[in-house]
């Protein structure tokens, strides 16, 4: 997905079947088992499962696309004396643009590899 692009479930686009959606949701769901790298993409695109948009299965398939391109990748870690966890953290006040919430992010890396990407919604403190 686009770099600061931020769906919302208030755009003019038609709506889709709420079933293929699901469909194509829990399919994209199982495969961030394995692919961390989708996983915050995956999860924003999850949110919109009762009404989803045209615009919702378009970044759906920009989500597919991207995955079909990059079947070789994978978590690697290479050999090291010393594996050491970090976890770096990002606040973003109003990230949700339907209700205001604040959203906040986290990326844990062991050694030099991503490991877990997180991407919490939690309620406004307004």
């Amino acid at each position: 997905m686009v770099t600061g692009y931020k769906l919302n479930k208030e755009d003019d686009s038609l709506e889709v079947e709420q079933k293929l959606y699901r469909s194509m949701i829990g399919s994209l769901l199982y495969v961030t088992t394995t692919r961390p790298d989708v996983m915050q993409a995956v999860f924003q695109v999850a949110r919109f499962q009762v009404a989803p948009k045209e615009t919702h299965v378009l970044a759906v398939k920009i989500i597919s696309r991207y995955l079909k391109g990059t079947v070789d990748f994978g978590l690697w870690c290479p050999k090291a004396n010393k594996l050491e966890l970090f976890c770096f953290t990002e606040p973003d006040r109003e990230g949700c643009v339907d209700d205001k919430k604040s959203t906040s992010g986290a990326s844990f890396y062991l050694g030099v590899c991503l490991v877990l990407w997180s991407d919490l919604l939690r309620i406004s403190s307004c």
